[in-house]
């Protein structure tokens, strides 16, 4: 199975400088940063320069293509319980 990334998100993944993951959320797939979901040994890795984008076994199947609307930002992130582990640290690293 070949999962095609576009460029803008090569782009992202080679400014941000670091990997990132494709994983289940409450609005579908979506594209964060290892930071908010950590890859799990069973992940697809795709090479991005010297980084990775994993994608979920879960999600793998219905993917051909990685795009930008895929990204959550940190409102979706907050407000989704796919993502609270992430939210929890995040509020306690502020306090």
């Amino acid at each position: 199975m070949q999962i095609e990334v576009d460029e803008a998100v090569k782009q992202m993944v080679l400014a941000e400088k670091h990997d990132f993951r494709i994983c289940t959320a409450c609005m579908g797939p979506a594209l964060v940063s290892t930071e908010v979901k950590p890859p799990k040994d069973s992940d697809e890795k795709i090479p991005v320069g010297d980084y990775f984008i994993y994608v979920s076994r879960v999600q793998a199947p219905y993917i051909d293509r990685i795009t930008m609307e895929m990204i959550y930002d940190e409102d979706e992130i907050d407000s989704c319980p796919a993502f609270y582990a992430y939210t929890d640290r995040k509020r306690n690293s502020q306090n």
